[in-house]
């Protein structure tokens, strides 16, 4: 549940006077309000597209010599599927420990030889909440969460799923664009963490002899928090940290996200994120929206947000699957989490928020090369959309928390 509109979303007050750099600024800010501590020293290298992410997780799974822990929504079928099947059980024959942990919605179209053949080498396969007809609302809440843990040394975790439609480099329709990140050093512990609340739920066995808990070494200069999202009642870590992020900018928001369907709070807040004058931009799915449906609901939105200067384009090569926030070239946030309530409110989510001015910088460059591509709503002609368009944006209203 969000705050009330009257209270929330008034103009945050201004921040005073202070020579503390907006790097301690910002940090200190998610630390207290959040609760959750960043930790120093941490390497995140940006993967773009299914031709860096898929070879640069195969690799580690290929080089792991103690433990796999892998967690997915999506697992779907396909040479993709295949790929990662046959890497998850060669480690397993091999005799490391290989846990797979599957949402039972999301992954629901796996193939079931697959299923079989990594059972038969060894790997654990565990699935979250799948579908029975007890507890409708339960099953409601999905585990969203995308991570990768290879040898309680190196992480991975963003927006992609285990499927042909993220292969290649986002050249067409059949190519998704994505973000995932690659990420050494403590922060490791905490995607682990996300990994072992899901597991915990599915499996007795929470770990093992095989799990080694060592202590990091310093491994790059990022200064990483790691929130997770879990479906509960009442305000979350997620939304907090959303919060945060937009009203402590001072310069410029840019969101890149899948699924655009907040809530009328957070649609308020990124409004009056534009009104006190940051330069707020949204890069959201176009032509290729593989989901309508949140489409629709997105585009209700269209036209109060661009009244208050928010700017909006729509990807045209293919979906845009990515789940990336940007703010002042100082911070980013990337993880599974989409700008919408199922996000928000109802899925398991993990976040990074990672305070690095380089890692900033490739993200907004990978923004800027995606706008190069994509559409911009223009105010005048968004208005004049058809009637049946504008009937189709309302039809998805009944709908909009579930999205």
């Amino acid at each position: 549940m969000s705050p009330t509109q009257d209270t929330a979303c008034a103009t945050p007050p201004a921040d005073p006077p202070s020579t503390e750099p907006d790097e301690r600024r910002i940090r200190r800010r998610l630390e207290r309000l959040i609760g959750i501590a960043a930790t120093e020293g941490n390497a995140v290298l940006p993967l773009r597209n299914g031709d860096e992410i898929f070879p640069a997780m195969l690799e580690s799974i290929r080089a792991a010599e103690h433990t796999v822990d892998m967690m997915t929504y999506v697992y779907w079928r396909g040479d993709v599927a295949r790929e990662f099947a046959a890497a998850l059980c060669e480690r397993a024959k091999a005799g490391i420990r290989v846990r797979l942990l599957l949402d039972g919605v999301g992954s629901y179209p796996i193939e079931k030889t697959l299923l079989d053949e990594m059972s038969e080498a060894g790997v654990t396969v565990a699935w979250f909440r799948k579908p029975v007809p007890l507890s409708p609302f339960k099953q409601n809440h999905r585990c969203h969460r995308k991570v990768l843990v290879v040898d309680e040394d190196v992480a991975y975790t963003g927006g992609v799923g285990i499927a042909d439609e993220w292969s290649g480099d986002a050249r067409d329709e059949n190519e998704w664009r994505d973000t995932h990140v690659q990420v050494r050093g403590p922060a490791v512990d905490g995607i682990a963490a996300a990994f072992a609340q899901g597991w915990a739920e599915c499996h007795e066995d929470l770990y093992d002899e095989r799990d080694r808990f060592p202590r990091h070494k310093a491994a790059g200069d990022a200064v990483v928090q790691v929130v997770r999202g879990s479906a509960s009642v009442g305000w979350q870590d997620v939304q907090t940290l959303m919060r945060v992020v937009l009203e402590s900018a001072r310069h410029r928001v840019r969101i890149a996200t899948a699924y655009f369907a907040p809530d009328a709070y957070f649609t308020e807040l990124v409004a009056e994120t534009a009104r006190r004058g940051v330069e707020v931009e949204l890069l959201l799915p176009g032509p290729h929206a593989d989901k309508r449906v949140s489409l629709l609901a997105g585009r209700q939105h269209y036209d109060r947000l661009i009244a208050d200067g928010v700017r909006i384009w729509e990807f045209t090569p293919s979906m845009m699957h990515a789940k990336i926030i940007t703010m002042d070239g100082i911070v980013s946030l990337v993880g599974s989490t989409n700008f919408n309530r199922r996000s928000m409110d109802h899925d398991e989510e993990v976040i990074l928020a990672v305070i690095d001015r380089d890692l900033t910088a490739t993200l907004d460059a990978h923004f800027e090369d995606d706008l190069a591509r994509s559409s911009r709503i223009a105010p005048g002609r968004w208005k004049r959309r058809s009637v049946l368009q504008r009937a189709g944006e309302i039809s998805v209203t009944p709908i909009r928390r579930f999205l």
